[in-house]
């Protein structure tokens, strides 16, 4: 695993050791900030499932003012806080991990995003819960995407947020989703 672009280009980060933890590919991850485009830096970022750091990783790279990873898995958490000292150190300021499940962290965090990215296990129900949880974490421009098996469509709208499009590569999707209310 490497990072795709900006300032911390090239550099390599750890993969998980064990079974169970799905890292987003490189070209996926390219393809995710193709589509975000501008709106990343400056942002403030939530990475949900976060597992190895990737994205947010990614997300900081790019110009992100902060990154918050959410992972509960403790060994993830220590992978996110290698990958973090490989790319950023000296620089705890911008990010904060918290180790806990996505629903829980949600209800414990009061801020509002401007780009959510989550990566649940790829299952039928997963999509939903997870748009239920971060749906509390939205404002009207954020950007929020889940990552999701392409055998589960997503619903088009859910929590006050509406389905804005799909992109797929191989067996994974990005399903893009903004306020409902948003034009």
């Amino acid at each position: 695993m490497r990072i795709v672009a900006g300032a911390f280009k090239s550099r390599q980060l750890k993969a998980p050791t064990w079974d169970g933890l799905r890292p987003t590919s490189d070209r996926l991850r390219e393809t995710l900030f193709n589509v975000l485009g501008p709106s990343v830096a400056g942002a403030r970022v939530l990475d949900g499932y976060a597992g190895t750091g990737a994205i947010g990783i990614e997300a900081l790279s790019r110009g992100a003012a902060h990154v918050t990873f959410v992972e509960r898995d403790p060994r993830a958490v220590r992978l996110i806080e290698d990958n973090l000292a490989r790319v950023l150190p000296g620089a705890p300021e911008r990010y904060a991990i918290i180790r806990a499940g996505f629903d829980e962290a949600a209800r414990r965090v009061t801020d509002a995003f401007d780009v959510i990215v989550l990566d649940p296990p790829y299952a039928a129900e997963a999509v939903p819960a997870a748009l239920d949880a971060a749906a509390r974490l939205t404002g009207p421009a954020t950007r929020l995407v889940i990552e999701h098996a392409k055998r589960y469509s997503p619903p088009p709208a859910r929590a006050g947020l509406r389905w804005l499009r799909t992109v797929v590569s191989g067996d994974s999707a990005l399903s893009f989703f903004g306020a409902a209310d948003e034009r």
